[in-house]
């Protein structure tokens, strides 16, 4: 990476970790990243896809897990693997300051996998319910950003960690909702 990036990379994980630090940020954020706390909103997606749409719903809820699953696999036990990028608790130069309001956690940070998955999610439910519910697509990006964002408050990843997460799980995302178009045209 350029030194360039990794300078400005560690000054906004600065900026979050530390500049934005708060009682009530310090309270949620370890809750937002955390993936049982989303189970309550998991499951509402799969019983209304399934109620609302019958068999449809279920292709939607297979291709969402597979979206999930693809994503996750790819980003955590192909990318990471491949980049090494130390986490922000485990960096030389970041370990000294960072304020970990979470165990560092074990693995690489390159990408965030958090980001990865949640925005891959986040956008396969926009682009299959976005035309019929627009307000869809801010709830979906603004819930991956904030597991992102969280991601970085608690000190566990570096900004560019959770934005290239972003931006590849937004890519499988697309992939797997332009699969279930090519399924289900009519939808």
């Amino acid at each position: 990476m350029p030194d360039y990036i990794l300078q400005l990379d560690r000054h906004l994980f600065y900026f979050i970790n530390h500049d934005l630090a708060n009682p009530f940020f310090d309270l949620v954020m370890p809750w937002f990243r955390n993936p049982k706390f989303w189970i309550p909103l998991y499951i509402f997606i799969i019983v209304f896809s399934l109620w609302r749409y019958k068999k449809v719903g279920a292709v939607i809820i297979i291709l969402l897990a597979t979206t999930a699953g693809f994503a996750d696999f790819t980003s955590a036990t192909l990318i990471k693997h491949q980049v090494q990028r130390l986490r922000p608790c485990r960096d030389p130069v970041v370990g000294l300051t960072d304020i970990n309001r979470i165990p560092c956690g074990t693995g690489y940070s390159f990408p965030s996998t958090h980001a990865t998955d949640h925005f891959a999610m986040a956008i396969f439910l926009c682009l299959v319910f976005g035309k019929k519910w627009r307000w869809v697509w801010f709830a979906a990006i603004f819930w991956a950003a904030l597991v992102s964002f969280a991601q970085v408050y608690v000190g566990v990843h570096f900004p560019v960690d959770v934005i290239c997460g972003a931006i590849y799980g937004s890519l499988v995302g697309m992939l797997f909702a332009y699969i279930f178009k090519k399924i289900q045209p009519a939808f």
